[in-house]
């Protein structure tokens, strides 16, 4: 809907008529000369004529003329422009299918707008650039045409690819595709027994995941350069052996295939002697080592500070025997004797170490 308002300022009772693009006149006064039920009298007074249109086309657009019957007359306008948004997009895909390492293109078609729209890709986070084409049709309408090409690998399987219209007339406008893409195999050997060393007399059994797009149609046990032993048993996907022994080492392989090809993993059996492992040391606790270790070491210097305290505070004493009457003897002679006279006249003398 549009509103057309012709205003006028100090009026002196002049005639208000408003023109279409056609100069055909729409309304004068409060009169409607145009046999057309799509404008509508909205107000009328001496100084403001105003008209509704209502179902607008593209055929409305141009220039409306507000008229004052004056001498000479005076005239405003106004241009009209008319949004046409696109129809819904369309999206189509080359293939429906296509296999990883191949190259898939997309095409897009926004139509009927004016003017015409923009076309953005999305390929999930990513953006991509895509190829443009306007054109324009008899009834001065656009149709654009967007084509993106791009590779793509299995990570891109069930990824949605958007197409997003731009135009002012219309707001998230968006055409939506989910890739659909085909890849080989995926395999991977898992041993489900045993869970240590492969011993002579053990038993071996292998599981092969395989997972694919389709799904794997065929799954294969060999073993590279040799025969498999004759007793193995292949049950499904899985491979298992029976008493080991050193004649079975070599390399084992499970080979998985579908419609776009063939993938494979490798397991590398190695039969140890039946003892192999049994006296091997037990692991080594290196922090409970070390814990022990710190706590003897504490006790040792706890013990060595006890000691010197007691050391400390009991003193140790010895005795030296020494002439209690060399000082006063007449003579040297004298001094000896006094002094061999016996050890129970000497005077103890004590000396004292920390």
């Amino acid at each position: 809907c549009i509103l057309l308002n012709c205003r006028v300022k100090n009026n002196d009772d002049s005639v208000i008529q408003l023109l279409n693009p056609n100069r055909q006149t729409i309304y004068f006064k409060d009169v409607r000369p145009l046999k057309d039920s799509r404008f509508q009298l909205v107000n009328f007074s001496d100084n403001e004529l105003r008209v509704s249109l209502s179902n607008v086309s593209l055929s409305d657009e141009g220039r409306y003329v507000c008229q004052l019957y004056t001498d000479p007359p005076q005239e405003a306008y106004a241009d009209i422009t008319v949004l046409v948004p696109p129809g819904s997009p369309i999206i189509e895909s080359r293939e429906d299918v296509v296999s990883e390492g191949n190259e898939t293109e997309l095409t897009c078609t926004a139509m009927g707008s004016k003017p015409a729209a923009s076309i953005r890709w999305m390929k999930g986070e990513e953006e991509l650039t895509g190829e443009t084409t306007v054109e324009e049709t008899y009834d001065r309408m656009f149709t654009v045409t967007s084509r993106v090409k791009f590779s793509v690998t299995k990570e891109d399987d069930g990824v949605p690819v958007d197409c997003i219209i731009d135009h002012p007339a219309v707001k998230d406008l968006l055409a939506q595709r989910h890739l659909e893409v085909l890849y080989k195999p995926e395999v991977k050997i898992v041993v489900t027994y045993p869970e240590g060393l492969t011993r002579e007399g053990d038993n071996l059994d292998l599981s092969c995941i395989a997972d694919g797009k389709p799904h794997p149609h065929q799954i294969n046990w060999l073993r590279v350069d040799e025969d498999v032993p004759p007793h193995a048993v292949v049950t499904g996907s899985d491979l298992y052996i029976e008493n080991l022994n050193k004649s079975y080492n070599g390399t084992y392989r499970c080979v998985a295939s579908n419609a776009v090809g063939e993938a494979y993993d490798d397991y590398i059996l190695y039969v140890y002697d039946s003892r192999a492992g049994e006296g091997a040391p037990q692991k080594i606790d290196h922090a409970v080592i070390g814990g022990v270790v710190a706590v003897v070491m504490f006790a040792i210097l706890c013990a060595l500070i006890v000691l010197g305290r007691y050391f400390a505070r009991h003193k140790g004493t010895y005795f030296t025997h020494e002439a209690k009457g060399a000082d006063d003897a007449a003579d040297a002679d004298t001094a000896i004797i006094n002094a061999e006279g016996g050890h129970n006249n000497t005077d103890e003398k004590k000396e004292y170490y920390i």
